[in-house]
């Protein structure tokens, strides 16, 4: 059985780049080493690892990875940070049409 990451690199230009594998350390040595010239980070090199999740179940990890690939870059960052607060915070809807925002 393997383990799947979710993970966060941060670019050289300060950019997020997210993505998923079951052999983080490979991974990050491929990204750093431009492995794929069409790559997000080829031109963005070198990368920071910044954070990373564990999963045992691909599925779990897949759909963590795609709800991260939405968020903004404050909500990234405060993920990295482990500021749970915050991410609580900036996924609250703050759009005026919004429900909670209508008279009564």
């Amino acid at each position: 059985m393997y383990t799947y990451y979710v993970y966060i690199l941060k670019c050289s230009d300060s950019s997020f780049y997210t993505g998923i594998t079951n052999n983080l350390n490979a991974r990050l040595q491929q990204h750093q080493s431009g492995f794929n010239k069409n790559a997000y980070t080829f031109k963005r090199r070198p990368v920071k690892l910044e954070f990373y999740q564990k999963f045992k179940d691909v599925l779990q990890a897949i759909y963590f990875e795609k709800k991260i690939k939405k968020w903004s870059r404050a909500k990234k960052q405060a993920l990295i940070l482990g500021d749970w607060d915050m991410i609580q915070i900036l996924a609250e809807c703050r759009n005026a049409t919004h429900y909670k925002y209508k008279p009564d």
